[in-house]
């Protein structure tokens, strides 16, 4: 049977830079019911809210200190439960976010483990002696620095892959699972519909936690294959399926956040047989213009990204179910990033054209829809995001490298790029809030805004609301064949998708320059972004979707 998910679209809301009702500078969960309208006429299907649990905010709420209540800074659990009400009332669905490959240092949890060595709760957590100037071993963060930090009650380190205040869980521990089981439980019978979940295939680590290979020139030694998709990952998410899952209304969504995992370990993952999870983020398509680390920018070519989405979409052809997305909270904004400025429309338009009629469920972050784009950060002082902090802090000093030339580095790549906030109207903060906003409004904002786009027909938000609806209405989307063409040309994408009685043509020139398409553009036209047609001629990020009757 064919799930309910593959016609479903995925709005991601990141709560705190969406909309504000109380004047306070942070989005709310109020603001979020204030504006259902425009997602339900945009026609998405699930909304995923970003953590909105109580949290120090160490990292913007990914540091979870309560797993079942609301921050207060977001409402309280009666707003939540009103929005989840309005959100079913209206036909959609909505999954939380979940986050339990680590906790904040301030839930009850890690407070009882870092007590005592005798604590019932000190094993919940990874902790190890090392000595008084050295950790336990060479790992360092995702975050930058350590990945252990030394905690003077005990004397001992405790692991942590992010940020020091974010402790990582020891799944390797029955009672933590159950605990995680308990939590997820709770919700469900809340009336949520699912969880995506964040970096779950770092749950399973090495007990052992060898040294990781440390490359020259580099402070830590990289421990990438002692917790990322460790032995035990298949075992704890089918345990979580069990646990949770089995028996309930098959209504419900699972997606994981797995970076790192290849197409081979995806299949497995996703294979709905064995009880794991419904789809997976992959990251090989936005870090293609990675060097080593993002903060070390690489020119990419067409080509590249091309295979990395016909790889991931005949790997899961027959087993599985790709995720489509460009965007989402720890992203730049894609149209600054793989489109072009100068040609605003035209490219964020093609990139949305080309991502929504490959196969899987598409995921809109919030804004992308209107066209959002970078913050022209010129300041330091603008950046709020804890990665880019840490890494600027440890390059300027630590390697004594130039602060302006490492904001220079920095900005079009943080994560900032992605929370500003949300662009309702041209009017003041964007109609984000009426008070102070937490982070700046784009300055764009007077021309890149839902209120300018609602009512033109011509609009990249347009353009979005005859996507999603052409997914729920064509089997074709939903479920045709990909087949891939012109696999080595630098400048068109092109590819098909077959049905029963039609195939769509998906034909896109993604630069700058007008190019003769080299496959015959014969069909109806389904969709495009230009007004009018000029056979064989591809104009600059031209994209048509292009229909043709099947014997």
């Amino acid at each position: 049977m064919t799930p309910w998910w593959a016609d479903a679209v995925v709005y991601q809301i990141y709560p705190r830079s969406f909309a504000d009702s109380n004047g306070d500078g942070i989005g709310d969960l109020r603001g979020i019911l204030g504006r259902l309208d425009h997602l339900q006429d945009l026609g998405v299907d699930v909304l995923w809210l970003s953590p909105i649990y109580p949290s120090p905010q160490a990292d913007n709420g990914y540091d979870v200190s309560d797993y079942r209540d609301i921050d207060p800074m977001f409402g309280t659990l009666a707003d939540f439960d009103a929005l989840l009400s309005e959100v079913h009332r209206r036909g959609m669905r909505l999954i939380m976010d979940l986050v339990v490959n680590h906790t904040s240092d301030q839930h009850p949890w890690f407070l009882e483990s870092r007590s005592s060595i005798d604590n019932p709760k000190r094993d919940w957590y990874w902790w190890r002696a090392g000595s008084a100037d050295a950790p336990p071993n060479n790992w360092g963060s995702i975050f930058s620095g350590s990945a252990w930090q030394r905690d003077e009650t005990t004397g001992e380190y405790y692991l942590h892959l992010f940020a020091p205040q974010q402790p990582d869980l020891n799944w390797e521990n029955p009672a933590v699972r159950s605990a995680v089981h308990d939590v997820m439980n709770w919700w469900l019978d809340r009336g949520v519909d699912g969880f995506r979940m964040d970096v779950i295939n770092l749950i399973s680590k090495d007990p052992a936690l060898p040294d990781g290979e440390r490359l020259p020139g580099d402070l830590y030694g990289n421990g990438t294959p002692y917790f990322r998709n460790g032995a035990r990952l298949h075992e704890y998410l089918q345990e979580m399926h069990t646990q949770v899952f089995a028996g309930r209304d098959p209504r419900y969504l699972t997606v994981g956040e797995c970076h790192g995992t290849p197409v081979e370990l995806a299949r497995l993952l996703t294979d709905q047989r064995r009880g794991e999870l419904d789809m997976l983020f992959h990251f090989e398509h936005v870090e293609v213009d990675h060097g080593r680390i993002k903060w070390l920018p690489r020119e990419y070519s067409l080509v590249e990204l091309k295979d990395v989405f016909a790889r991931w979409q005949y790997g899961l052809a027959d087993v599985g179910w790709n995720t489509l997305y460009w965007n989402n909270h720890d992203q730049p904004r894609a149209v600054s990033r793989f489109g072009d400025h100068d040609h605003w429309y035209e490219s964020a338009t093609l990139l949305a054209t080309v991502l929504h009629l490959h196969r899987g469920t598409p995921f809109i972050y919030q804004g992308e829809e209107i066209g959002m784009t970078n913050f022209p950060f010129t300041s330091i002082t603008q950046i709020q995001d804890l990665e880019s902090l840490n890494y600027y802090r440890q390059s300027v000093e630590r390697r004594g490298r130039d602060p302006q030339q490492m904001l220079e580095v920095m900005a079009p790549v943080s994560r900032d790029n992605a929370r500003t906030p949300m662009q309702w109207d041209a009017g003041p903060n964007a109609g984000f809030s009426t008070g102070t906003p937490w982070m700046p409004v784009n300055p764009n904002s007077n021309r890149i805004n839902v209120d300018a786009q609602q009512r033109d027909p011509g609009s990249i938000l347009a353009h979005y609301r005859r996507l999603v609806a052409l997914r729920h209405e064509d089997p074709v989307v939903q479920q045709g064949r990909y087949d891939v063409l012109l696999t080595d040309d630098p400048r068109v994408w092109a590819f098909t998708r077959t049905g029963e009685q039609s195939r769509l043509l998906v034909v896109a020139n993604v630069g700058s320059d007008p190019v003769d398409c080299p496959v015959p553009l014969d069909g109806d036209l389904v969709l495009g972004n230009y007004a009018d047609r000029h056979t064989g001629l591809l104009r600059p990020w031209e994209v048509r979707v292009l229909r043709e009757a099947l014997p």
